[in-house]
């Protein structure tokens, strides 16, 4: 199963693996009439290797899939899906121990940069998290000296304005190009996506629910607060934030309170995984702002966390007396801490937030690092852990010398 927002390029990836195999589209209702009739008899003998796209429409037929597995192992199936259809309503089968599940995201910086599955910075010290010392004593102080800052700085703000839907890195298009397909994109999301997750008369009210999540990425989320500025319930507000969530718009990024003497904040925290996309939503153009920005960083580690199936669960920190760890990283040896800040600039005051966690956490913090736009690389390996300050261009495509 093959499941991502609309346009990452499901069906394209699925047509370059598999060019011999029958190809069946749900989308059309009429073709859905009549695939819904077929038994499991007529799914083997006709289709004994199968892509199924657009499986969300149809949610019912993961019975017959089910039976068609279990009566003809030797049977293959490509399930394309624009939801995260396990978890839909009408969806009983789970098809556990009988599907691989794999989840297709926007571009990240390194696809972006043509450089395909190559491991990020970022990737090779999660890999490693023993040797995080090692790693980044190896650094050098300026970034800009590297030859691949350039490339990456340039490609990073391009993802900040567009975002990684494939369409939209087209060199042959121009900004109007990419305004207008995003419009659109929006437009079909509500049409159609919204259309297979819930059965909505009105689409006026989460469209305003949509914008009010949109000005609010990277922040914690008050449903009642949300709720009123689109003129919703708290439950209804919900509920399309998880409509959002399902259909890959979204992440709502818990908050980790496992510790039961400190008062820390339950609320999630709501981030948009395509910039492109939430300035769409909210008709934005021009230069990035620091939420955007952390955005942005969560969605990169997010995508890099899913792409190369690490074993590191994500989350943020926020206590009672307002103090905030944006992204923690946990493993099952320890923590990283990450602070995102915009600034082209670091100074000391930026790891205000990352000194002395250790008393609120419940294992050994391997890393702390300030993720910004400063091209100076920043290593202090004199503590009990590394300290550094990062270039968010870097951190996320491959090094040369890697």
């Amino acid at each position: 199963m093959l499941t991502g927002a609309r346009q990452t390029g499901k069906s394209t990836l699925a047509k370059a693996l598999h060019p011999d195999w029958g190809v069946v589209s749900l989308d059309s209702p009429l073709e859905r009439s009549v695939y819904q009739d077929y038994t499991p008899a007529q799914w083997i003998r006709q289709y004994p290797r199968l892509v199924l796209d657009e499986v969300q429409k149809a949610p019912e037929l993961f019975d017959t899939m089910k039976a068609c597995y279990d009566r003809e192992p030797d049977m293959r199936m490509l399930l394309l899906g624009s939801s995260q259809v396990l978890l839909m309503k009408g969806v009983r089968e789970s098809l556990a121990g009988r599907a691989v599940i794999r989840e297709l995201f926007p571009f990240t910086l390194c696809e972006s940069l043509g450089l395909g599955n190559r491991p990020s910075l970022l990737q090779g010290l999660l890999e490693n998290p023993d040797r995080l010392s090692e790693h980044l004593s190896s650094l050098s102080p300026d970034a800009t000296l590297r030859p691949e800052y350039a490339d990456g700085l340039e490609a990073w703000k391009h993802l900040a304005q567009w975002g990684g839907m494939p369409p939209v890195h087209q060199p042959d298009w121009s900004d109007t190009d990419r305004g207008e397909w995003l419009h659109d994109y929006c437009l079909t999301y509500l049409q159609r996506d919204l259309g297979d997750l819930a059965q909505l008369q009105r689409l006026e009210p989460f469209v305003r629910a949509q914008k009010v999540a949109a000005h609010r990425t990277a922040q914690c989320v008050n449903y009642a607060d949300m709720a009123r500025g689109a003129d919703i319930s708290p439950v209804t507000m919900k509920q399309f934030l998880r409509y959002l969530e399902l259909s890959y718009q979204v992440v709502l990024l818990p908050a980790w309170t496992r510790n039961p003497e400190k008062r820390l904040s339950k609320m999630p925290k709501l981030h948009f995984i395509d910039p492109g996309i939430r300035r769409a939503v909210i008709g934005k153009r021009g230069e990035t702002d620091g939420k955007e920005f952390e955005s942005l960083v969560f969605a990169e580690v997010f995508k890099c966390l899913k792409n190369a199936r690490l074993p590191w669960e994500a989350g943020h920190l926020r206590t009672a007396d307002g103090r905030e760890v944006d992204l923690l990283l946990e493993h099952e040896s320890g923590f990283i801490a990450l602070e995102c800040k915009q600034t082209r600039q670091v100074d000391g005051s930026d790891f205000r937030h990352l000194h002395d966690l250790e008393p609120i956490l419940n294992k050994p913090v391997l890393g702390k690092f300030v993720v910004s736009m400063s091209p100076r690389i920043s290593v202090d390996l004199s503590g009990a852990c590394p300290v550094a300050a990062l270039p968010a261009p870097l951190l996320f495509q491959p090094l040369a010398s890697q």
